[in-house]
């Protein structure tokens, strides 16, 4: 329905909304309608209610997730009711409901900013760890969670199976002003889990090389191949564009975790759009002074409208079969013109023997 954005949810499930309808888009008159219509919906859909469980981790223990401003009971069941379809297993079922009642797990924040601990007072410099507990920042001591190790992002399977064996598994994330988002940084995990953890990756360690060695050989053959395909795609599209230049936009745009234009599905399924975006940014950094009137100050949109004439014009001339035919021309008389230089100075050369 659109009335509820997905930030919000998880706002809700962590405990920094304390009431999911303070969130949800509409008056609480229209929710209540629009509830009693869906409700009315899965009954003729022939649906089958079941109450599930919403709960988050707190500082004593599991609590219960509240859905209205009233709280009142009969309005909490009918948000926490979900309606299943019948022709689901009984295990599907069960593996829905398991999921829907599991606990998020606990966040704590790396803060970008010096802040105070609500509780004891201490002070918490920028890096430190944060917990939120209904509105208030804690310091790792009053959370209960100073038992922790952090263990760092980056190894993977260290980190998968110390969240595995771990039973007060927190995450650590830390605000990013650049993407205006919180990112993940690690996880806060038992001692004891960790070391754990850490014994059986010193056991697989040579295999697990192994196998990385094996799947960055077939990503860089997949990739050579992305390159290939799209150098193709971009010479049907592009005539006059030469095979040397088409290779290169080919080769940048598909490069992996780039986040670029080719790295995209239909990048990598070789739209015509796509690849047609990809060749337009090549042309505006490589043929056009774009590069040199943002450091100037000008806003990136005017620049690329100012520069947007030009780059048309590139573009409807490598779209052009006679286009490739003269740059081939181009190149040949360059390489005849080489060759004769070469001849005529060899030829001087031998008369002044």
């Amino acid at each position: 329905m659109g009335l509820l954005a997905p930030t919000h949810l998880a706002d809700w499930r962590s405990g920094r909304v304390d009431f999911l309808e303070r969130v949800i888009q509409g008056n609480l008159k229209k929710i209540s309608a629009l509830m009693k219509a869906f409700r009315r919906w899965a009954q003729e859909e022939g649906l089958r209610p079941r109450e599930t469980r919403y709960v988050r981790h707190g500082l004593s223990g599991a609590q219960e997730l509240r859905f209205s401003k009233s709280g009142d009971p009969g309005i909490e069941q009918s948000y926490r009711t979900h309606y299943i379809s019948p022709a689901l297993s009984e295990r599907r079922q069960q593996h829905i409901k398991e999921r829907v009642e599991r606990a998020e797990r606990p966040v704590v924040f790396q803060i970008i900013t010096d802040s105070q601990c609500s509780e004891c007072g201490a002070e918490l410099s920028r890096g430190s760890f944060l917990f939120m507990e209904a509105q208030q920042p804690l310091c790792l001591a009053c959370a209960r969670l100073d038992d922790l190790e952090y263990l760092p992002a980056g190894d993977v399977a260290l980190t998968r199976r110390a969240t595995k064996y771990g039973e007060r598994t927190t995450g650590v994330v830390r605000f990013s002003r650049t993407r205006g988002r919180y990112e993940r940084q690690g996880i806060l995990v038992e001692v004891a889990a960790l070391e754990k953890s850490e014994r059986e990756c010193a056991l697989d360690a040579s295999e697990r090389a192994r196998e990385r060695a094996h799947g960055a050989a077939e990503r860089r053959k997949q990739d050579e191949g992305l390159v290939i395909q799209m150098t193709e795609q971009i010479l049907t599209l592009f005539p006059g564009c030469s095979p040397n230049e088409a290779a290169a936009i080919a080769s940048h745009t598909a490069a992996r975790g780039s986040g670029r234009v080719g790295r995209t599905a239909a990048g990598r399924n070789l739209d015509r759009q796509a690849l047609t975006a990809a060749v337009t940014a090549a042309v505006r950094h490589r043929n056009t002074g774009y590069d040199s009137l943002l450091p100037s100050g000008l806003d990136r949109a005017l620049s690329r409208e100012r520069i947007a004439g030009q780059v048309h014009e590139i573009l409807a001339a490598s779209r052009s079969q006679d286009c490739g035919r003269r740059e081939t021309a181009y190149v040949f008389a360059r390489l005849l013109a080489s060759a004769l230089r070469a001849w005529a100075f060899g030829e001087i050369c031998r008369l002044l023997e």
